[in-house]
Formats: C-alpha cells, structure tokens, sequence
C-alpha cells in the first residue's frame, strides 16, 4: 500500500475507537448522574413525608385546641342561659304573687264597694221620702202667699222678674258708662305710652341736606381749564347736567347749585373724573356724564335694594325699588327723606307690633308714604296721592296704597294703618334735630332745661340727655341731705311743667354722692 492510504486507514481507526472510548465514558457519566438524581428524590421523598407527618400532627393539634374552644363557648352560652330562664322565672314567680295580691285586693274593694252602694241606696229612698215632703210644704206654701198676695205664682214671678230686668238694666247702663269713660281714660295712657316708648326705642342720625355743594380743588389753575376757552367747557357740563357751576374767587373749590340732589352728584362726580383724568373738552364731558349718570343710577338701585333688605320688605316691584334709592338724593326740610323713610318704617313696625297689627306690612306703608317726592318730572298732583298712584299702579295692597294717600289727609283713611303712618311720620318730622327749622328751639330747650336746674341752691352740675328726656343733677352733698335730694328732684320736675313747653315726658334724676379721699404715704 501506499503511504498515504496506510496513514487514512490509521487516522480512520483512530477516529472510531475515540468515539467508541466517547460513547463509553458518556454512559459511565450519565449512569453517575442518574444514580445522584434518584438519590436525591429519594432525600426529597423522605424530607416530603416527615413535613407531613408534622403538618398532619399540627392540624389535629389546631383541631382539638379549635374544639376545645367551642366546647367551652357552648358551655358558657348555655350557662347564660340558664341564669336567664332562672331570672325569667323568678321574674314570673313575683309577678304571680303580685296578680294574687292585687285579685285579693280587689276582691276586698268589690265588697266594700257592694256595701257603699247598699248604702247609698238606702239613703237615696230616704231623699226621696224628704225631697217629697219638701215638694208638699213648699205647696202649701206658695198656697199661702198666693192668699195673702192676691197674686198667681205665674204673676209673682213675672213682676218679680220685671223688677230684676229693670234694676239689671240701670246698673248695666252705669257699668257702661263708667267702663268707657275709664276705657277712653286708659286708651289715651297707652296711646301716650306706646308713642313715647315707640320714640325712644328708635334712635337717628340727624341729616341736613342743602342745595349746594362745594367742589374742592388741588388748585386754582384748575379753574381754568374747567371753564375751557371762551367758556365752552362749563357751558357743555352745564348743559348736560342741568347744575349750574359757579367759579368765583373761592380758593380751591368751586360751588355746584341745583335744587335736584341727583343732578348735582352728576356734576359733582363727573368733574372729579375729568379733574383726575386731566383731559376736560366737551366731546369728554359729554361721554363722562354720560357714564356718570349710569353709575348713579345703578347706585340707586343698589340704595333701593339694600333699603328694602334692611327693613325686610320683601316683593317690591323694581320701579317702587328704584323711587326709595332716589330719595337719598332729596331732603325735605333740611332732613334726608331716605333717612326720613327708614325711620317712619321702623316707627311704623314698632308700633304695629305694640297694637297687634302686622308690622312688616306697616313698614311697608311707612317706607313708601313719601315716594310721591321724588317724581322724575314736575308735576301739580300733591305728593302723598301721586305716591298713592305709584303704588296702586305697581301693585301695592289696598292698605299701603291708603296709608300714603291718607297721610296728609288728603283721602279718607280706610285702614288702621294710615292713622299710624300718619302719627310716625309727624314724630319723625318733629323729634328734635330732625329738621332745620326745628334744630334751634330743640337746641335752646335743652339749654333752658339745664338752667333750670342750677337756679336751685346746692346743684354742681346739670346734664340733659336722652333728647331731653332725663334731666340729670349732680348735688353737693355737703350742702344736700338725702331727703333734700328727694325734695329737690321734686321741686325742679315742677319747675319744668310749669315754665317749659316740651313733647313727652322728662325724667328728673338728684344724685348725691359722698366720697372719702386719703392719701397712704
């Protein structure tokens, strides 16, 4: 052979009989490795069954421990039990003594009871015998009158019956008489009593209004710029307010005059808008008080609203909301008439309530009596029925719409509550320092009654308070004994009724104190 074969034929041997050596160690290995892994089942076999032998041990462990438990619960469950049938049953056992005690008891009543009426029965027969006899006597009786009156019993009794209804007539008469004589007596006490307790329970703000108001200025350079060239601009701003402006020397302001309230805030916030806003020609004015006047009538809505709410109107018609906001721009008097009309409202309610009428309907009446003021346009009809109108036409009740007409006494009053509106108003209009034309005497009378007071020996000091109500006098007590406050307290309230003229009542107080000072060094 050639080399070359021999050497494949050697290479080819070769190759098998490393393979065969391959295959032989491969099984060798493999046969390792079954015999570990059947060795190792076995250990997890083992491991396996002592974990459930000790699993099973436990849960019958848990199970007797969980029957032990509920062994012992039925147990006490059945103990509680029979202390509650023991319970229930002494329970009943008293219960039967109880019913057997009240059967005897009764038992007993029955026969004391079967006694009284044996009794009763016996004395009834013997009423009845004497209530016979009775009978029979005051026959022979009546017999007897009747023979020695000459007159029937039918005839005594008519006589006798006509001479009670006559003396029962004359005394009823005299009762009468002298019920409405105290009556009317006693109605005009509480009539005064409800009006000044009515005064003093509502308290106000004294308001003046006029029909000027003063423009204040950074400076007088102003002026001139608001007056404009030849005058066109305060010719504009009068024109479309309605207010006439006067500028004078007055330094710093500048005087706005105009009978309507509403008018003059117009002028008066629109010019602060153009004096701030420092452009003043008329094509400004004009849109500024074009905006001015929706601001101000929205602000009077908003016055209107917040009126009503505060007085607790409910259901006004918005017309008659937005006439009560315009009467913050309008005074009659020297007095504001929206405060005029708060305090007729709260007069009005009070009073009611006093006489047992209703009083939101009387704040109402006394709320709207003076919307009439404030018409938009000058008009002839007097104020209180164009107010009367206002309200029928917006849908006010018959009552409120004859409580503004009635009181000035232009209409006829229908309802009790146009007298109240009517006297509310009055004190409003007179309480003191409600009205210019009244502030002056209010002031001189509470001067006049304090120097009432110190024209009497022994005062030190003298205060009228209240309105004028309470006079109140402080003495010295050195010259002023106890008694002599008293005697002086007297004396001054005297003094009062004679030499002053004064509505309601004043109340005079004396006090007298003692005070003893030293001094601790």
């Amino acid at each position: 052979m050639e080399p070359n074969s021999i050497t494949i034929i050697i290479g080819i041997l070769a190759g098998v009989i490393g393979f065969t050596i391959g295959i032989l160690i491969r099984n060798t290995k493999n046969k390792t490795l079954i015999e570990a892994a059947e060795s190792q089942a076995n250990e997890i076999i083992r491991k396996a069954e002592l974990e459930s032998e000790s699993l099973r041990k436990e849960k019958e462990l848990q199970a007797k421990e969980r029957f032990i438990e509920l062994k012992s619960n039925h147990e006490r469950e059945v103990h509680q039990r029979e202390q509650k049938v023991n319970e229930i049953a002494s329970q009943i056992k008293q219960k039967e003594v109880f019913v057997q005690n009240e059967i005897k008891l009764n038992a007993e009543l029955k026969r004391k009871l079967e006694q009284n009426n044996l009794l009763f029965e016996q004395r009834l027969e013997k009423v009845e015998i004497k209530e016979a006899q009775l009978d029979e006597k005051i026959k022979i009786q009546i017999q007897k009158l009747e023979s020695l009156s000459k007159l029937s019993a039918e005839e005594a009794k008519n006589e006798l019956m006509e001479g009670i209804k006559q003396q029962a007539k004359s005394e009823a008469m005299s009762f009468i008489q002298h019920s409405v004589e105290e009556a009317k007596l006693t109605a005009q006490q509480e009539a005064k009593k409800i009006i000044i307790n009515t005064i003093q329970r509502i308290g106000t703000e004294e308001a003046i209004d006029n029909c000027v108001s003063i423009f204040n200025l950074d400076s007088d350079d102003v002026k001139g710029r608001i007056i404009g060239r030849e005058g066109r601009n305060i010719r504009v701003l009068e024109a479309e307010t309605g207010v006439e402006i006067i500028v004078d020397d007055t330094p710093e302001a500048i005087i706005l005059s105009c009978f309507d309230p509403v008018r003059r805030e117009i002028a008066r916030l629109s010019l602060h808008r153009l004096v701030s806003d420092g452009r003043i020609h008329p094509a400004r004015i004009e849109e500024v008080v074009n905006k001015t006047r929706k601001q101000v009538e929205n602000e009077i809505i908003e016055v209107g609203k917040r009126t009503v709410i505060d007085l607790g109107i409910h259901g006004l018609h918005p017309e008659l909301v937005k006439v009560v906001g315009r009467m913050k721009y309008r005074s009659s008097y020297g007095q504001n008439l929206l405060q005029h009309s708060r305090e007729v409202a709260k007069l009005c309610g009070v009073m009611a309530s006093e006489l047992g009428l209703n009083p939101k309907l009387a704040k109402r009446a006394g709320l709207l009596h003076d919307i009439g003021k404030v018409p938009e346009e000058e008009v002839e009809t007097p104020h209180a029925l164009l107010g009367m109108e206002w309200a029928e036409k917006f849908g006010e009740k018959s009552d409120v719409c004859n409580a503004i007409g009635a009181h000035h006494d232009e209409i006829e009053m229908t309802s009790l509550l146009s007298p109240i509106v009517q006297v509310c108003d009055a004190i409003s209009g007179a309480r003191p320092g409600a009205r210019r034309q009244v502030l002056d005497s209010y002031v001189q009378r509470l001067k006049d009654l304090e120097k009432i007071a110190y024209d009497f020996n022994g005062v030190n000091k003298a205060y009228a308070i209240q309105a004028g109500r309470e006079l109140r006098v402080f003495v010295e007590s050195e010259h002023v004994s106890d008694d002599l406050a008293a005697q002086l307290s007297f004396e001054i309230s005297q003094k009062i009724q004679t030499d002053m003229t004064y509505p309601g009542q004043v109340k005079v107080t004396v006090i007298r104190e003692t005070r003893a000072v030293n001094v601790a060094k």
